[in-house]
C-alpha cells in the first residue's frame, strides 16, 4: 500500500495513477462513513466517487498533514450535503438526525456572517474541549458525532455497555455545554 506522503505527491504533480490509489487506500473508508450518515449502499457509493473528484480538485492547493482524517472530512461533509439534499426532496431519513439533534442544544448556526465568524468561534472551542477531555470520552465522543456510530457500535468497540456509552456520551456533553458557557458562546 502506497503511503499517504507519496498520495500527496503525486496529487501535487496531477499524477491520475493517486486517484486510483486512493479508491484502494481509502475506498472502504469513505462508503462506511458516507453509509453511516445516508443510510443507503447506493448513495454511500455515489458519494465515496465524489470524495475522489473533490480530492483531485482539492490537491493542490490544500496541503493536508492527513490524508486520512482529510478524506474522512470530505466525506463526510459530501455525505451530510447528499443527506440535506435528500431530505429536501422528502425522500429518506436515517440516524444522522437523531445524532444531530442530541447535540443541537449545544450548538447554533444560521445563515448569516455573524453567525459564521461564531461558528469558526465555536468550531474552535469544540476542539479545544476535546483536547482537554479524556482520550477515551474523546474517542467515544468523535464516533457518536463525527462518525455517526450508533451507541452499540461504539460499546462494542470499546468492551462497554450501551449504558456506559450513553452515560459517557451525556456527560461530555454536559461538559461541553459547561466549556461553551464559560468561553461565552452559548
Amino acid at each position: 500500500m502506497v503511503a499517504e506522503k507519496d498520495l500527496l505527491l503525486m496529487f501535487a504533480n496531477r499524477d491520475e495513477q493517486a486517484i486510483a490509489l486512493c479508491e484502494q487506500k481509502f475506498g472502504k473508508l469513505c462508503r462506511t462513513v458516507a453509509f453511516r450518515i445516508l443510510g443507503d449502499r447506493q448513495d454511500a457509493e455515489e458519494c465515496a466517487n465524489d470524495v475522489l473528484l473533490k480530492l483531485w480538485d482539492s490537491i493542490p492547493p490544500a496541503q493536508p498533514r492527513s490524508l486520512t482524517a482529510f478524506v474522512s472530512g470530505i466525506t463526510r461533509n459530501l455525505a451530510l450535503d447528499r443527506l440535506s439534499a435528500k431530505r429536501a426532496e422528502k425522500r429518506g431519513g436515517g440516524q444522522t438526525t437523531e445524532t444531530l439533534e442530541e447535540l443541537a442544544p449545544y450548538l447554533a448556526s444560521d445563515e448569516n456572517p455573524e453567525d459564521q465568524v461564531n461558528e469558526i468561534a465555536l468550531q474552535d472551542a469544540v476542539t479545544r474541549f476535546l483536547r482537554s477531555v479524556s482520550k477515551d470520552s474523546r474517542m467515544i465522543f468523535l464516533a457518536r458525532y463525527y462518525a455517526m456510530q450508533t451507541p452499540q457500535e461504539i460499546a462494542d468497540a470499546h468492551g462497554a455497555t450501551v449504558g456506559k456509552i450513553k452515560m459517557n456520551l451525556k456527560r461530555t456533553r454536559e461538559k461541553l455545554r459547561v466549556f461553551l458557557k464559560e468561553e461565552g458562546l452559548i
